[in-house]
């Protein structure tokens, strides 16, 4: 308490000296401006000498060491300009016209104009005189001139060289350091001479007054043309001598000068920056924009407004920039010390802290004080009556203006909230002391209620059916019906949703309650508390401030900033729960500090003057709902570069981008050209093929891509400026990547047939596996068959035949015991025959059974067959195979089967041979069959007649072997054994 009243024993005599003057004073430049400085450190240029802003949105920057150019962002020095090399780094002159192209001057000499579709260098031998050029201007007509230190030239639209511009028309030859035309039409040139004007309709140009050299020029606002002269010296220009002679006095002192469009001039002086309402007023140090707040540097020599209403000015050691700002600063004498603020009765503002008077004020300042004495809480009654209170006591103040004081239950201590009930009593929260009501003259402690908190009540309002609504700081709040004295209080809190913190202010909405406080704002609807959410998790901290205007908008006042929610959106959120869209304004659009976080509240209020005031610590802001400054341009967006794989490609203009073979990443620079609130551009993006959506660029102005697939793309980008303003139009690149061999179609087209072959071959190999293992499992069901054949077949003759032949032998012992030449012998010999007979068959028939086998296997059954032979006889057996075995046709492989083993019975039975070779040649011409032994050989007779008398064995292969188009040979000697081959041709046997 101590220190708060040595505050304002200090304050209280600087204030009393500075009221007259608070109210008449311009407000302080940088109330009415932002202000930034870059230098070096910052990578921005230095010692600028000119600047120019392209059509396209660019900050062009002239320096001695260098062409710049920045996006709001970020400052890059250009040695070429759309791709086309600047020919020196010394540059001084700078224009950029409407038709996109970038006309740069050089102090050495000479001026370079580049366009997206080519460049052109003029020199002396182009008709441009030689030395510096130290100014280059675009005339109303098209046409280019040229300052430079041997004269002036001009470039006629459309012509391929300069003209000099001298005595021919009245001016001199030497130094022109500027061309201006006036709003007039008048042309205007600055030379060592002094100035040269030439009027609509003339050839010839005039020499005007003061006749001095002249550097600089600018137009004011009445169409006067001021000038400065080397010794820094301003004046009005006069196109006609003094009277009398008289000498020329300066009107202001800088060493450069600008009339914004506002018409403010702004003078450049060596150690600063001066705004000045008034040419001819006095240097306010208010108005200047020193070293001791923060310029980028001395000796301010050049000066530019760009398209979006910026200021900036070049100084040796850097550039500054003044954007205007959104909300105007209550111009004080003396700051604030938290401010409380409540309307007035007379259409003002009274605006009290805690070391001044409670003072009337209206955007233009201060008009009065209204009471002695410090402000910490104020409360507009239903009745009309207004109470004030600080920390000594309250007053009251009647609707007649009347003020009476009264007494606070506690002394010393700040009263936190008021609010009057509808029977006329006060409630009253004290910091530190409780909460009171007071009626018919009395204080009752907690206003003899139960269930209230003992925690500071730091927030108070009344609903529309009288219910005194008091908020805490423990995250509740305690409802009061009209007319209650005693008994329990309402509470709400967590369970109906309140997830406020510290509740800093309540606010009535017609039959709603909204609430603000540490954790964000909630509405109290159908007894719960619905929270406010912002679009892109916008949280609404700290507000103790809390406006719904009559068009529905919300506003809210806050630890963040101001926050502007539009009625559409909160309609929606109110319907259906859905995020808000809010706008912000914060220290970027003026405001100084934040909204208090525990008293003076509100921090907000709907003034009678229909602007919104804003109250933070030390200041007072205001910003008209109605007509806020707006930035209608939307921002020019730009693709400047593109990385692939590391390696960065040059771009060109509306031409798609062809990238070689094996390109995977990519790293794409993007901007937005937006030199007002650059922090505030959104920016959004998509690679057509990759992003199913719009990226949000948030922090960045790069875009990045990784393991891109060959084929061909397109990137687009669009951005919006800090008020929602988008590019609709945008700006794309189309994008090629070459595929390798390994990613074209052909590639993927022998892929897929090497995936066939390999699928066949599989196939194959399995189809052979199972192949060979079902002829395996086919074999062994063969061989158990020849098996099985073979033990019957061997019973059969060890018992059938076996018994067979043993009554034969009896039969014919019988038989021998008859007399030859009867008749009975003769019966009983036909009969024994018979028997021979059918034994032979039955043999034959058992030795088939042996031999038998499926036709689908040709050597195994033979080799059985043969076997079956040798088992019976003393001779060897063996069998080769030449060639792949193959099927054969079924109907050769049944002859064949047939003619050879007939060929191996006879050769068995017959040849008395000691070996019998069997061979089966699969050749690709024709399949051949050998049967041959080394026995006895065929009788001659055999061998001539083709057949064994009796027997038909030779004659049936004959005819087998014709039946299937086949050829068969017999060789055959006399006890060199025999050979029986059979060959068909392979088109026939497979």
């Amino acid at each position: 308490m101590s220190a708060r009243l040595l505050r304002r024993l200090l304050i209280l005599p600087l204030l009393a000296c500075h009221l007259h003057a608070c109210a008449a004073a311009p407000s302080p430049l940088l109330s009415d401006y932002t202000h930034n400085a870059w230098g070096a450190l910052q990578g921005a240029p230095v010692d600028v000498l000119k600047f120019a802003q392209g059509k396209d949105g660019w900050l062009w920057i002239a320096t001695a060491t260098g062409l710049y150019r920045y996006d709001g962002v970020r400052f890059d020095r250009v040695d070429s300009v759309y791709g086309h090399r600047l020919p020196s780094s010394n540059v001084l002159g700078l224009a950029t016209p409407a038709d996109g192209a970038v006309w740069v001057g050089y102090r050495l000499g000479g001026v370079s104009v580049f366009r997206k579709d080519g460049t052109r260098t003029y020199r002396e031998a182009d008709g441009l005189p030689p030395g510096a050029v130290f100014h280059i201007e675009v005339a109303p007509d098209g046409a280019i001139w040229v300052g430079t230190r041997d004269g002036a030239a001009r470039l006629a639209p459309g012509a391929d060289r300069f003209v000099a511009q001298a005595a021919n028309v009245g001016l001199p030859d030497k130094r022109v350091y500027q061309i201006l035309f006036a709003r007039d039409g008048t042309q205007w040139m600055g030379t060592m001479h002094g100035a040269y004007f030439r009027r609509p309709g003339e050839t010839r140009f005039s020499h005007a007054w003061p006749r001095t050299i002249l550097t600089g020029m600018d137009e004011a606002p009445d169409g006067a043309i001021w000038a400065v002269d080397a010794q820094s010296n301003y004046y009005r220009v006069r196109t006609s001598a003094p009277r009398g002679g008289a000498p020329i006095r300066p009107d202001a002192s800088g060493n450069s000068i600008r009339f914004d469009s506002a018409g403010t001039m702004w003078l450049m002086q060596p150690d600063g920056i001066e705004r000045k309402f008034d040419p001819s007023g006095p240097s306010l140090p208010a108005q200047r924009l020193t070293r001791q707040n923060g310029i980028s540097g001395p000796l301010p020599q050049t000066s530019f407004q760009d398209r979006e209403g910026n200021l900036w000015f070049g100084t040796s050691t850097g550039l500054d920039r003044l954007r205007p700002n959104r909300l105007k600063t209550l111009a004080v004498a003396v700051p604030f010390d938290h401010p409380g603020m409540l309307p007035g009765p007379d259409g003002d503002v009274w605006i009290g802290d805690y070391v001044s008077d409670v003072r009337s004020f209206t955007a233009d300042g201060m008009k009065k004080v209204i009471l002695k004495g410090a402000l910490a809480a104020s409360h507009w009654a239903p009745d009309g009556t207004l109470w004030l209170g600080n920390e000594q006591e309250l007053h009251h103040r009647a609707r007649n203006g009347a003020m009476t004081r009264v007494a606070t239950p506690v002394q010393g201590l700040d009263p936190q909230a008021l609010q009057q009930d509808r029977s006329g009593a006060l409630w009253a929260s004290f910091s530190g002391g409780g909460l009171f009501r007071r009626s018919e003259g009395k204080w009752i402690a907690n206003g003899g209620l139960s269930g209230l908190p003992t925690v500071l009540t730091t927030a108070m309002a009344m609903d529309g059916a009288g219910t005194v609504w008091l908020g805490h700081a423990d995250n509740t709040i305690s409802l009061v019906a009209d007319g209650q004295r005693a008994g329990a209080v309402k509470r709400l809190g967590a369970p109906e949703g309140l997830q406020m913190g510290t509740v800093l202010q309540l606010y009535r909405d017609g039959d709603a309650m909204w609430a603000g406080g540490e954790n964000g704002v909630a509405l109290y609807r159908a007894g719960r508390f619905h929270t406010l959410r912002g679009a892109r998790g916008t949280v609404f901290r700290g507000v103790s401030g809390i406006v719904r205007l009559p068009d529905g908008d919300l506003w809210l006042h806050g630890a963040d900033g101001i926050a502007h929610i539009g009625a559409a959106s909160l309609a929606a959120w109110m319907r259906d729960g859905s995020a808000v869209a809010s706008e912000r304004f914060d220290a970027l659009d003026g405001l100084q500090g934040h909204a208090s976080q525990l008293r003076p509240v509100p921090s907000l209020i709907h003034a009678p003057d229909g602007k919104l005031w804003f109250s933070t610590s030390a200041t007072i802001g205001m910003l008209d709902p109605l007509h806020i400054r707006r930035n209608a341009l939307a921002p020019p967006v730009q693709i400047h570069s593109l990385l692939a794989n590391g390696v960065r490609y040059t771009l060109d203009d509306g031409k798609p981008q062809h990238l070689p073979q094996g390109s995977k990443t990519l790293q794409i620079g993007f901007t937005a050209l937006s030199l007002s609130m650059p922090e505030r551009v959104r920016l959004r993006y998509k690679l057509t093929g990759v992003d199913a959506g719009w990226q949000e660029a948030v922090g960045r102005r790069e875009a990045y891509y990784t393991n891109l697939a060959p084929g061909s793309y397109r990137f687009e980008v669009t951005a919006a400026n800090e008020d929602g303003v988008w590019n609709t139009q945008g700006t794309g690149l189309a994008i090629v990547i070459a595929p390798a061999f390994v990613q074209t179609p052909w590639f993927i087209v022998l892929l897929a047939l090497g995936a066939a072959l390999l699928l066949y071959g599989g196939y194959v190999l399995r189809i052979r596996h199972l192949t060979r293992d079902m002829q395996e499992r086919l074999q062994e069901r063969l061989q158990e068959r020849l098996a099985e054949r073979s033990r019957i077949a061997r019973s059969l003759h060890d018992t059938l035949l076996q018994s067979v032949q043993g009554l034969i032998l009896s039969f014919h012992a019988h038989a021998d015991m008859l007399p030859k030449g009867t008749r009975e012998r003769a019966r009983l010999d036909g009969t024994l025959n018979l028997a021979d007979q059918l034994l032979i068959e039955g043999r034959d028939q058992i030795m088939d059974l042996r031999a038998s086998a499926e036709p689908d296997e040709l050597r195994l059954a033979l080799q059985q067959f043969g076997k079956g032979l040798a088992e019976h006889r003393a001779h060897a057996f063996t069998v080769h195979v030449s060639g792949t075995c193959r099927r054969l046709q079924p109907r050769v492989h049944d002859e064949i089967y047939a003619i050879a083993r007939e060929a191996l019975f006879n050769a068995s039975r017959y040849a008395e041979a000691a070996n019998i070779v069997l061979e089966l040649d699969y050749a690709e011409q024709a399949f051949t069959l050998r049967v041959r032994d080394d026995g006895c050989g065929l009788d001659d007779a055999v061998a001539q007649t083709g057949q064994r008398p009796g027997h038909w064995g030779l004659v049936g292969m004959r005819e087998r072997a014709a039946g299937i188009a086949a050829s068969l040979r017999i060789d055959s000697r006399p006890g060199a054994g025999t050979q029986i081959e059979v060959s068909v041709p392979g088109r026939l046997a497979y």
